[in-house]
């Protein structure tokens, strides 16, 4: 697949007090614009190991009609941090990244890591914060301590950032909805952002879509959670979707993502109505070992 290359630079600091998405009563609103990109995804899925680990995350996998869902908001950001970022700077922007859920409400889970293997479009970082409504990712947007993070302990450490919004659903429970427990403590997080043709998204996008969340629930034993939704962030509109898939280790991606049936799925459904897509992984580790 050719990857169609964007960029918009971060040029300056302010504004930050910005929401990057309609919202009803809110007549006029800025729209933050923090750059878009394009990633190189991984294709490939292959596992002789189809166990399947009973937890709180591994019951998607089976009796979906029974489960009750609870819907989340997922808000992904990938940084692409500037090419003489030290160590003790990476380390104080992902600090201020992680408190924030500490310091505002609204933050039900985050994740965040440096970017591992490397991609063609040198996007550094990335982050998920989940929230439990689109209510609270408004007020999170125009939370001054946020606003503050940003300025002054992102911006000035980075060329790019881009960020995209989207709604799913999760199994109804502590542990799925706040990613809780130990099984989400370790892994690698993957987050997939997809442009869909426009003359797909009625049919073949959504076709393309439920195989995917199909595909990530028979495989229980590599997929701790998968969260698949339309982006509704205007700031990375010309991405139509998010993905956020949780893999329980490095070894597990790897399988995903190198098997066949993944591959398969991809060049049948995916390539022949994908304009572009963007792709990173990084790795979770506990913390305290880490951040902080």
């Amino acid at each position: 697949m050719q990857i169609h290359h964007t960029q918009t630079l971060i040029s300056s600091p302010k504004p930050f007090n910005l929401i990057p998405f309609s919202v009803n009563k809110t007549p006029k609103l800025n729209v933050a614009a923090l750059g878009s990109r394009v990633l190189k995804s991984n294709h490939g899925l292959r596992s002789k190991n189809r166990n399947v680990i009973c937890s709180a995350a591994d019951r998607l996998s089976f009796d979906n009609d029974v489960k009750r869902k609870r819907k989340v908001v997922e808000h992904v950001s990938l940084i692409k941090g500037k090419e003489d970022l030290s160590e003790e700077q990476e380390k104080d922007m992902l600090d201020y990244l992680y408190t924030t859920q500490y310091q505002m409400g609204g933050i039900v889970s985050i994740s965040l890591g440096r970017v591992s293997g490397g991609n063609d479009d040198k996007y550094s970082h990335g982050i998920n914060m989940r929230f439990q409504t689109k209510k609270d990712l408004l007020k999170f947007y125009e939370n001054q301590f946020y606003v503050g993070v940003l300025r002054d302990h992102v911006v000035p450490y980075c060329h790019e950032i881009i960020s995209a919004d989207f709604e799913s659903e999760v199994e109804d429970d502590m542990l799925s909805i706040f990613r809780k427990g130990e099984e989400f403590n370790y892994g690698v997080e993957l987050v997939l952002l997809i442009a869909f043709g426009k003359s797909s998204l009625d049919g073949p996008a959504e076709d393309a879509l439920l195989a995917l969340s199909k595909l990530t629930m028979d495989f229980p034993s590599l997929i701790v959670q998968a969260t698949i939704g339309s982006n509704f962030n205007i700031s990375s509109a010309e991405y139509t979707h998010g993905v956020v898939i949780r893999f329980r280790s490095p070894e597990a991606f790897q399988l995903f993502m190198n098997s066949s049936e993944y591959n398969n799925m991809w060049r049948s459904k995916f390539r022949p109505i994908v304009q572009k897509h963007l792709s990173v992984h990084f790795s979770i580790d506990p913390v305290g070992t880490e951040l902080m």
